[in-house]
């Protein structure tokens, strides 16, 4: 916390570090994946290569973050949280149902202690792509890691439990986290007694907000800030739904929330700013291997964001926010040249422009103004 009694934190969008991520680093799982079209997690390296140059194998692990470490160096967060969209295991059990699947050998863990992570989300639609043994797994790995994790759990209970974070001078921060059915997360991937799962919210109906909304009540302790961690929506466009803004709402109105970290969308989405409170719709990923992929080129999924918050350590208003535009190359975060950076500016006001939000551009950066 700083000495005028503000709280600066690092939010992240989905930080896939699976597949051809996984690959590049030291310790890489068996390439095998079971996609329509992809059948080695190399092949996804092949094809940034093709399109970005050669990419290191056996890289450091904190090759992938790139410029990011210059930036998290510079804006000294007192936490860092990211949706972390990708199982840390072993296993070798593959969830059928479904296309994709996200993983990262548990070896590979420190490429998330290189950018100093105090909490990944689990709430989505990937953590268990390698089955409930994989998920199990994941847990482990980031708890000895000393990594907190929300939105999963070994049963309902522990899915249900927010992370308690140390934001300084005492200070804590909540951090509930959940998947909505809208995200492609399936239903039977959510938690019950003696069954590892995802808090699951099916949808954004009256009755699903009204139960959100009274698990937060009835497990916030009163005089911490209180972030909610959504994972929500499609992965491409950038409408925001009006469902989302009503929970959205209700969400700082009824529970009490001062931050809402909305994320699945594969590039940012608009940003509002309601009753002095921040809400992110969607943070885009924050990392992928998506490099030489057709079919979604005008979405520039490419050109991502970190996210700079800082809030009144007190009252949880938001006092100022910045947002720095960075891009995927050779499966690494770097600082985009000036008209990509601009690019991203254009898209992300003329989103947030219905919501009274706007920026402006210092030094690669975007300060918004509300």
């Amino acid at each position: 916390m700083s000495a005028d009694g503000s709280v600066r934190l690092f939010l992240g969008g989905d930080l896939m570090t699976g597949r051809g991520i996984d690959q590049i680093l030291p310790h890489p799982s068996s390439p095998e994946l079971y996609e329509s079209w992809v059948r080695d997690a190399g092949d996804y390296v092949a094809l940034a290569e093709r399109v970005s140059g050669p990419i290191p194998r056996g890289a450091p692990f904190d090759y992938v973050w790139g410029d990011a470490l210059a930036e998290l160096e510079r804006q000294q967060p007192a936490l860092r949280i990211v949706n972390l969209e990708t199982s840390i295991t072993r296993s070798a059990r593959h969830a059928p149902a479904k296309g994709i699947h996200y993983r990262m050998h548990p070896d590979n863990l420190p490429c998330l202690t290189a950018a100093g992570i105090d909490c990944c989300v689990l709430a989505n639609n990937h953590v268990l792509d390698w089955g409930r043994e994989g998920l199990i797994e994941t847990l482990a790995v980031l708890e000895r890691a000393g990594i907190a994790v929300a939105g999963a759990g070994r049963d309902d209970a522990e899915a249900a439990r927010p992370a308690v974070l140390t934001a300084g001078a005492g200070r804590r921060l909540e951090v509930f986290a959940c998947g909505v059915g809208s995200s492609g997360i399936p239903a039977n991937w959510a938690a019950a007694p003696e069954r590892p799962g995802v808090q699951y919210v099916p949808d954004c109906s009256r009755a699903s907000v009204d139960q959100l909304v009274g698990w937060i009540v009835d497990r916030h302790v009163d005089g911490a800030l209180v972030l909610a961690s959504l994972h929500w929506g499609g992965n491409w466009g950038y409408a925001v739904p009006d469902e989302h803004v009503r929970l959205a709402h209700r969400l700082v109105d009824e529970a009490g929330v001062h931050l809402v970290h909305g994320h699945s969308s594969h590039h940012p989405l608009g940003i509002e700013v309601y009753r002095d409170r921040l809400i992110l719709y969607g943070c885009g990923d924050l990392l992928n291997d998506y490099e030489g992929i057709s079919g979604y080129e005008s979405f520039r999924s490419d050109l991502t964001a970190m996210y700079f918050p800082e809030l009144d350590a007190r009252t949880g208003e938001l006092t100022a926010l910045v947002v720095v535009p960075v891009q995927i190359r050779r499966l690494r975060l770097n600082r985009p040249a000036p008209e990509d950076a601009a690019w991203l500016a254009e898209r992300l006001g003329a989103q947030s422009r219905r919501f009274g939000v706007g920026f402006a551009e210092r030094d690669g950066r975007l300060q918004a103004d509300w």
